[in-house]
């Protein structure tokens, strides 16, 4: 169960062969986002566990999750996009029930980011599940 900007994202794999194709478009997807207010790059919004830094602004709105994000690292950055694609807009409730390593899977994300980029990614979902769980 994912967001349909994501099954967006998923379909642009789709036809990218190439890896580093892929990866490309996860850092342009990246750049695509508007960069997060500086005021909001606090201890309180940074993750923990990521090689680079990594800020999450969760805001939940009528029941409905999102949140801005950065990072001072370009790939990060588009991972943080393609996670923001994966919740942003779901009811706050589904948000801890979304397998994101299986749908990230889907992406072939795993097979090809290192050790640390892996452990930062699972530190910004449990991040994610733990705001969206303390707000259901």
């Amino acid at each position: 169960m994912a967001a349909a900007a994501f099954e967006e994202i998923v379909e642009d794999f789709e036809f990218l062969e190439d890896w580093e194709d892929r990866y490309r478009h996860v850092i342009d997807q990246g750049k695509a986002m508007e960069p997060l207010d500086e005021a909001l790059k606090v201890d309180a919004t940074r993750v923990h566990g990521c090689a680079s830094q990594v800020w999450l602004h969760p805001v939940i709105e009528g029941g409905q999750f999102r949140f801005d994000g950065d990072s001072d690292a370009m790939i990060v950055r588009g991972l943080i996009a393609v996670l923001r694609a994966l919740y942003n807009g779901l009811p706050v409730a589904e948000v801890p029930k979304v397998d994101a390593r299986a749908e990230l899977e889907r992406l072939q994300l795993n097979d090809h980011l290192s050790a640390q980029r892996s452990n930062g990614l699972r530190s910004m979902i449990a991040r994610i599940r733990e705001v969206a769980a303390e707000n259901a």
